[in-house]
C-alpha cells in the first residue's frame, strides 16, 4: 500500500496547526491587540447623541484634555464629525480701515477676561488701542478715524447688556453701529465678525460656582430675547437678597432655573427658535435638541472661537484668521480655582449631567477647533515650501540674466577692441 498520499495530506494539517498554536501565542483570549478597527472606526465617525444626559455615556470613554498642552503637531484621531474644507478654512479679510467689526461674544468663566485684554493691550496695530491707567475700557480707534473696530467689554463696555448672549448681540450690535455710521453720514458695506472663547464644561461650572460664592452676581444682565427680559416666573431666582455669597456646591446645583448649567449652549443658540426662557412653549427634549444644534451651527459659522485649554492654539488660529500679530505670546495657566477643587465621582457626574448639553457643543468645538489647527498648519507649510520654490526660481532666473548680461557685455567689450598686428598685416597683404 502506497504511504506518499497519506504524507501529502499530513504537511497541510501540520502546516495549519502551527498557524493556530503561534496565532494563540500572539493574540491570547482576551487581547485587544489583534481585532480588526472597522468597528473602532465607524463607532468615532458616529454622530454624538444629543437632547438627553444618556448621552454622556459615550463621551466619558473618551480621553480628557490634558493639562498641559502639546504644541507638536500630532495626528488627530478619526473625527465624530463631517467637517468640509469650508469649515475648516477660516481666512477672514478684515478692514480695519474700513467699517468691519470684531464683535467678542463673552461667556463667563472661559477665559474672556484675560483674551478681551489680549485684544485691547496685546495685537500688533498701526493705531494701537490707547489704554489709559485706572481705566477699564480702552480705545481702539481705526487708523485715521475716531470710531471702534472692537466691540467688546474692555472696548465699548457692555453696551448690549452685561454678558450679553449671541440673541442679544446679533440683534442689538448691527442696530448701534448703524446709528453711528448714520452720523458719520456713511454708506459703506459693515461686517461684522463674531468671536468667543469656551471651556470644559466642568470647570467652568466650578469656575462660575467659586465666583458665585465669593459675591459675585450677573442680575443686572437683560437676557433680551424677542424684544423683552424674561418674566421672574419664566426666570426665577436663585437666592433672595444681595447675592448668593456663601452657597454650596450642593445648592448651586439643585437651584433648577440657575443659569450656569449649560451656559455656553444658551449663549450660542438662537434663543428665540425655542421662544426664549418660556419653558412652556414646546417639550424639553425637541428644546434641548434645537438649542444644541443652534448653538453647533453658530459656533461653527463664527469668524473664530479659541479654547481655554489651548492657549498657544488659540493664539497661532486667531493670528492666521484675521492676519493679525500679537505683541506677546499666550500663556497656559493650568492653576485655576476649579482645577483645586476636589471632586468626587459621583458629584462630577452629576455636574457633567447639569451640562450634557455643554459637554455636547465641547466635543464638536474641540474636534473642530483642533482640525483647523492641523488644517492651517499644513496650508502653512504649502506656503511655505511655495515661497522657498518661487525664491530658488527668482534666483535662478537672476542667474540666468546675470549670464546672459554678462555675456553680452563681453560681445560689445570684443567689438571695441582695436585689431591686432595679424590682422593688420593680414588686411594689408589682401589689399
Amino acid at each position: 500500500m502506497n504511504d506518499k498520499p497519506n504524507k501529502l495530506l499530513l504537511i497541510p494539517v501540520l502546516v495549519l496547526l502551527f498557524v493556530m498554536i503561534g496565532y494563540q501565542y500572539i493574540c491570547p483570549s482576551g487581547s485587544q491587540s489583534c481585532h480588526l478597527g472597522t468597528g473602532d472606526r465607524l463607532r468615532s465617525a458616529a454622530p454624538l447623541p444629543t437632547g438627553s444626559p444618556a448621552a454622556l455615556d459615550d463621551l466619558r470613554r473618551e480621553p480628557e484634555v490634558e493639562e498641559e498642552e502639546d504644541e507638536s503637531p500630532a495626528r488627530l484621531a478619526a473625527s465624530r464629525f463631517n467637517f468640509t474644507e469650508r469649515d475648516l478654512a477660516r481666512h477672514v479679510d478684515f478692514d480695519i480701515r474700513g467699517d468691519d467689526v470684531i464683535v467678542f461674544l463673552h461667556i463667563q468663566k472661559t477665559g474672556g477676561t484675560t483674551f478681551g485684554r489680549h485684544l485691547v493691550r496685546n495685537i500688533r496695530l498701526e493705531r494701537p488701542c490707547d489704554c489709559k491707567p485706572g481705566q477699564k475700557k480702552c480705545s481702539c480707534h481705526r487708523p485715521g478715524r475716531d470710531e471702534s473696530w472692537l466691540f467688546s467689554r474692555f472696548s465699548t463696555g457692555w453696551s448690549c447688556g452685561l454678558h450679553a448672549d449671541w440673541t442679544e448681540l446679533t440683534n442689538c450690535v448691527p442696530v448701534l453701529m448703524e446709528k453711528k455710521q448714520q452720523q458719520q453720514a456713511s454708506k459703506r458695506k459693515r461686517n461684522f465678525y463674531y468671536i468667543t472663547m469656551l471651556r470644559d464644561p466642568v470647570s467652568r461650572y466650578l469656575s462660575e460656582w467659586k465666583h458665585v460664592q465669593r459675591g459675585a452676581t450677573w442680575k443686572t444682565s437683560l437676557h433680551m430675547c424677542d424684544g423683552r427680559s424674561p418674566t421672574q416666573a419664566e426666570l426665577p431666582a436663585c437666592y433672595s437678597g444681595d447675592d448668593w455669597s456663601g452657597v454650596t456646591l450642593r445648592e448651586f446645583m439643585d437651584c433648577p432655573s440657575n443659569l450656569a448649567s449649560n451656559r455656553q449652549v444658551r449663549m450660542l443658540a438662537d434663543l428665540s427658535l425655542v421662544g426664549c426662557y418660556n419653558l412652556s412653549s414646546m417639550n424639553e427634549s425637541d428644546r434641548n435638541h434645537i438649542l444644541l444644534a443652534s448653538a453647533m451651527s453658530n459656533l461653527k459659522n463664527m469668524a473664530f472661537y479659541g479654547l481655554t485649554e489651548f492657549q498657544r492654539k488659540t493664539q497661532y488660529l486667531f493670528e492666521r484668521t484675521f492676519h493679525l500679530r500679537f505683541i506677546s505670546a499666550f500663556t497656559q495657566l493650568n492653576s485655576t480655582r476649579a482645577a483645586n477643587v476636589e471632586l468626587h465621582e459621583d458629584v462630577r457626574r452629576r455636574i457633567e449631567h447639569l451640562n450634557f448639553l455643554d459637554v455636547q457643543l465641547y466635543e464638536f468645538a474641540k474636534d473642530l477647533f483642533l482640525q483647523r489647527v492641523q488644517f492651517e498648519r499644513q496650508r502653512e507649510r504649502r506656503e511655505e515650501r511655495l515661497k522657498r520654490r518661487e525664491e530658488r526660481q527668482r534666483l535662478r532666473e537672476q542667474k540666468v540674466h546675470q549670464s546672459e548680461q554678462q555675456e553680452e557685455e563681453e560681445e560689445e567689450e570684443d567689438e571695441l577692441q582695436p585689431a591686432t598686428t595679424e590682422d593688420y598685416t593680414s588686411q594689408v597683404a589682401r589689399w
